[in-house]
């Protein structure tokens, strides 16, 4: 909501477990930015390291932030006013020599929304640079729109795999990003994709997906040997693709992968720590990649994949939220209950979508 004060209503995360909600004074705009008027916000699992953590990786809470990096938006001022954006949420410095090479995902003096002190998209209105607005069709809805992010990201995730039709592929952790894998896997012709994850209703939006195997793991410490487990262990593939964020997860991955295999660690762990059998992966001379965000022709990728309808969005969304609900939104997450928690900002939010999903 933006007030006729011009107050915007803006959600930030204070500490571990804390959303707040209030009306803000917006921030001016910054050279080369236009103002946006935030339509859909996704919430990711690393916003949900934000929330459990104050913090991810070796970045952490130092002041109120703005979360958010997930989202669409429509342009409120200037020549492109009216259009509606997918927002590319990384802001790379154009100048190093990470940038020249084409590798902007990894540039060290990256500006990434909703990260570090950057705030992000949980809020009615803000600014972000022009360049990274990307047109979407009338095809692909507002909160569609808002997964197109995670789309690209499995997209990257799958070029460093280096896939092939002929290979058998895992893929361990089913929220949204191992979903869109297993979706892509699928359309790419790969034949055998095997898929696990602790929830069951994850497991059975695998196999809607398309995994050819799916089933529930047990990650209790202690619980390596339960039936679950020793199967996921036992279905050996060529590549393997982690997006849990658990060591549970890539000990699955690294005992059922074939010598010579990749694995890519996709998911990012608690407590900016992962562990696992190091003589397992040294026997396999294994290669062990790790997938950071993705770059700006993933996104142009999977809006095309979107729009030709190609890939399948709107059955990860299972809970739509207003802004001013947004701290029910970051429990629901917490709860792990669904799949993909869609943030309404704008004002136009439909009583009815609330309403389907139960939000």
């Amino acid at each position: 909501m933006i007030a006729a004060s011009g107050l915007v209503e803006t959600a930030r995360i204070h500490r571990r477990g804390e959303i707040r909600v209030a009306m803000e004074a917006p921030l001016g705009i910054r050279p080369g930015e236009v103002l946006l008027r935030v339509t859909a916000v996704g919430l990711c699992g690393s916003d949900l390291h934000w929330y459990e953590e104050a913090g991810i990786g070796d970045a952490r809470l130092v002041r109120p932030l703005v979360l958010g990096h997930e989202f669409a938006a429509v342009i409120a001022e200037g020549p492109r006013a009216g259009q509606r954006v997918v927002v590319d949420p990384a802001d790379n410095c154009g100048r190093c020599a990470l940038c020249a090479a084409g590798r902007t995902n990894i540039c060290e003096a990256i500006r990434f929304a909703g990260h570090g002190s950057t705030d992000g998209a949980l809020r009615a209105q803000m600014s972000w640079p022009a360049r990274l607005l990307h047109p979407i069709a009338d095809s692909i809805t507002d909160d569609e729109a808002a997964l197109l992010e995670p789309l690209g990201v499995a997209l990257h995730a799958l070029d460093l795999a280096a896939v092939t039709r002929r290979d058998r592929v895992g893929v361990y952790g089913c929220g949204p990003i191992g979903l869109l894998l297993v979706q892509l896997l699928r359309r790419a012709g790969v034949a055998a994709v095997v898929a696990t994850d602790l929830l069951d209703h994850r497991v059975t939006a695998a196999k809607a997906m398309g995994a050819t195997l799916a089933f529930a793991v047990d990650g209790r410490d202690g619980a390596d040997f339960t039936p679950g487990r020793l199967l996921a262990r036992e279905q050996a593939v060529d590549v393997a693709l982690e997006a849990a964020g658990s060591n549970a997860a890539l000990s699955d991955a690294l005992a059922a992968i074939r010598p010579g295999g990749r694995v890519v660690m996709v998911g990012i762990p608690q407590g900016d720590r992962t562990a696992f059998e190091a003589g397992a992966a040294r026997r396999k001379e294994l290669a062990l990649l790790q997938c950071r965000r993705m770059l700006p022709a993933d996104l142009d990728r999977a809006i095309e994949l979107a729009a030709a309808g190609k890939v399948s969005l709107s059955p990860l969304i299972t809970h739509r939220y207003p802004l001013s609900r947004a701290s029910e939104a970051f429990e629901t997450l917490a709860a792990r209950s669904g799949l993909k928690v869609i943030v309404k900002a704008s004002t136009d939010l439909i009583r009815s979508d609330l309403e389907e999903t139960g939000a």
